[in-house]
């Protein structure tokens, strides 16, 4: 990872390796909802170069098993921590427990989300479209405010009560800013409700959050960079709406996204890890969300 070292000369080429431009010996990061999905794919890209990962979900035997499965023979570690990030008192807790073991925290990616309700929006008359969005028994209130509970307000108070350790890991390091990594969505960009209207305002919130946090934190004079990942469709739990296999994996047929993203497929593992490697270590990047998507916003035509 660069650290600003001199790149002229046939020795400035070692600076441009792999292995040193993402290097993550010794550094320490949190991955919320690390278990399971695209927080599985960032802890595992974050472990296997040399990280100490702590993880987070309120599920105590899918942090065992995550830990069992991927957290051995590797160049860093996962180390495991039940919380609820939907809760002040277990952020809170969270933070004092790293706190205690750790003199900083060098990456903070802000995973845990949920889906919503899923409601028909393709309708013949102005009467059938009231009947679904709102006539609707499950159309209430209580879905928007448990969407955004979980996808905007947890990671704005998960990033909020890491900012000393985050900052601390600049402080220690010439060269090196702490990171918070935030994943947004591309639902949060496009302009179809695509059936849930709060999921994709939530998550064009979280974008918002993302740029509002880099810019306050960077106005304070702070050098912690805050920027965000919008996936498109990934193997996940809640893309796939079944419950993980046994390592923790999910599965997208390759068909069923064939003709709706322009590179044929949905998003491979190893194209995240590859993402969150590049914003976990370069240096230059601040305030800003970049869609994964394989051209899914190109043929939507946001």
């Amino acid at each position: 990872m660069s650290t600003g070292q001199k790149t002229s000369g046939p020795e400035g080429n070692k600076l441009f390796t792999r292995d040193h431009l993402f290097d993550l010996t010794g550094k320490v990061a949190l991955v919320t909802g690390g278990g399971t999905g695209i927080g599985l794919m960032a802890t595992q890209a974050l472990a296997s170069n040399g990280a100490k990962v702590y993880i987070t979900s309120r599920n105590q035997s899918k942090l065992d098993n995550t830990v069992q499965t991927y957290g051995q023979n590797i160049p860093g570690s996962i180390v495991p921590i039940v919380a609820d990030v939907t809760k002040k008192s277990d952020i809170d807790k969270l933070f004092k427990e790293i706190e205690s073991k750790e003199s900083a925290l060098d990456i903070l990616v802000n995973n845990a989300g949920v889906s919503s309700t899923a409601f028909e929006v393709e309708s013949d008359s102005a009467q059938d479209m009231k009947a679904s969005l709102f006539d609707d028994a499950s159309a209430d209130f209580e879905d928007w405010t448990e969407t955004y509970r979980t996808n905007v307000a947890a990671v704005f108070y998960v990033a909020a009560s890491f900012l000393p350790l985050l900052q601390k890991s600049t402080d220690k390091q010439h060269g090196w800013s702490g990171t918070v990594i935030n994943i947004s969505s591309i639902s949060g960009m496009i302009k179809k409700s695509q059936h849930h209207f709060s999921y994709n305002a939530s998550k064009a919130a979280t974008i918002h959050v993302n740029r509002m946090l880099a810019e306050e934190i960077a106005s304070n004079g702070l050098k912690i960079r805050v920027n965000s990942i919008a996936p498109g469709v990934f193997p996940s739990e809640m893309t796939t709406k079944e419950p993980a296999d046994e390592e923790q994996k999910s599965e997208i047929p390759k068909e069923k996204y064939a003709d709706k993203v322009i590179a044929g497929r949905p998003g491979r593992d190893e194209d995240m890890a590859s993402t969150v490697l590049f914003f976990a270590c370069n240096q230059y990047l601040n305030g800003q969300t970049l869609a994964v998507d394989g051209g899914y916003t190109l043929a939507a035509g946001m």
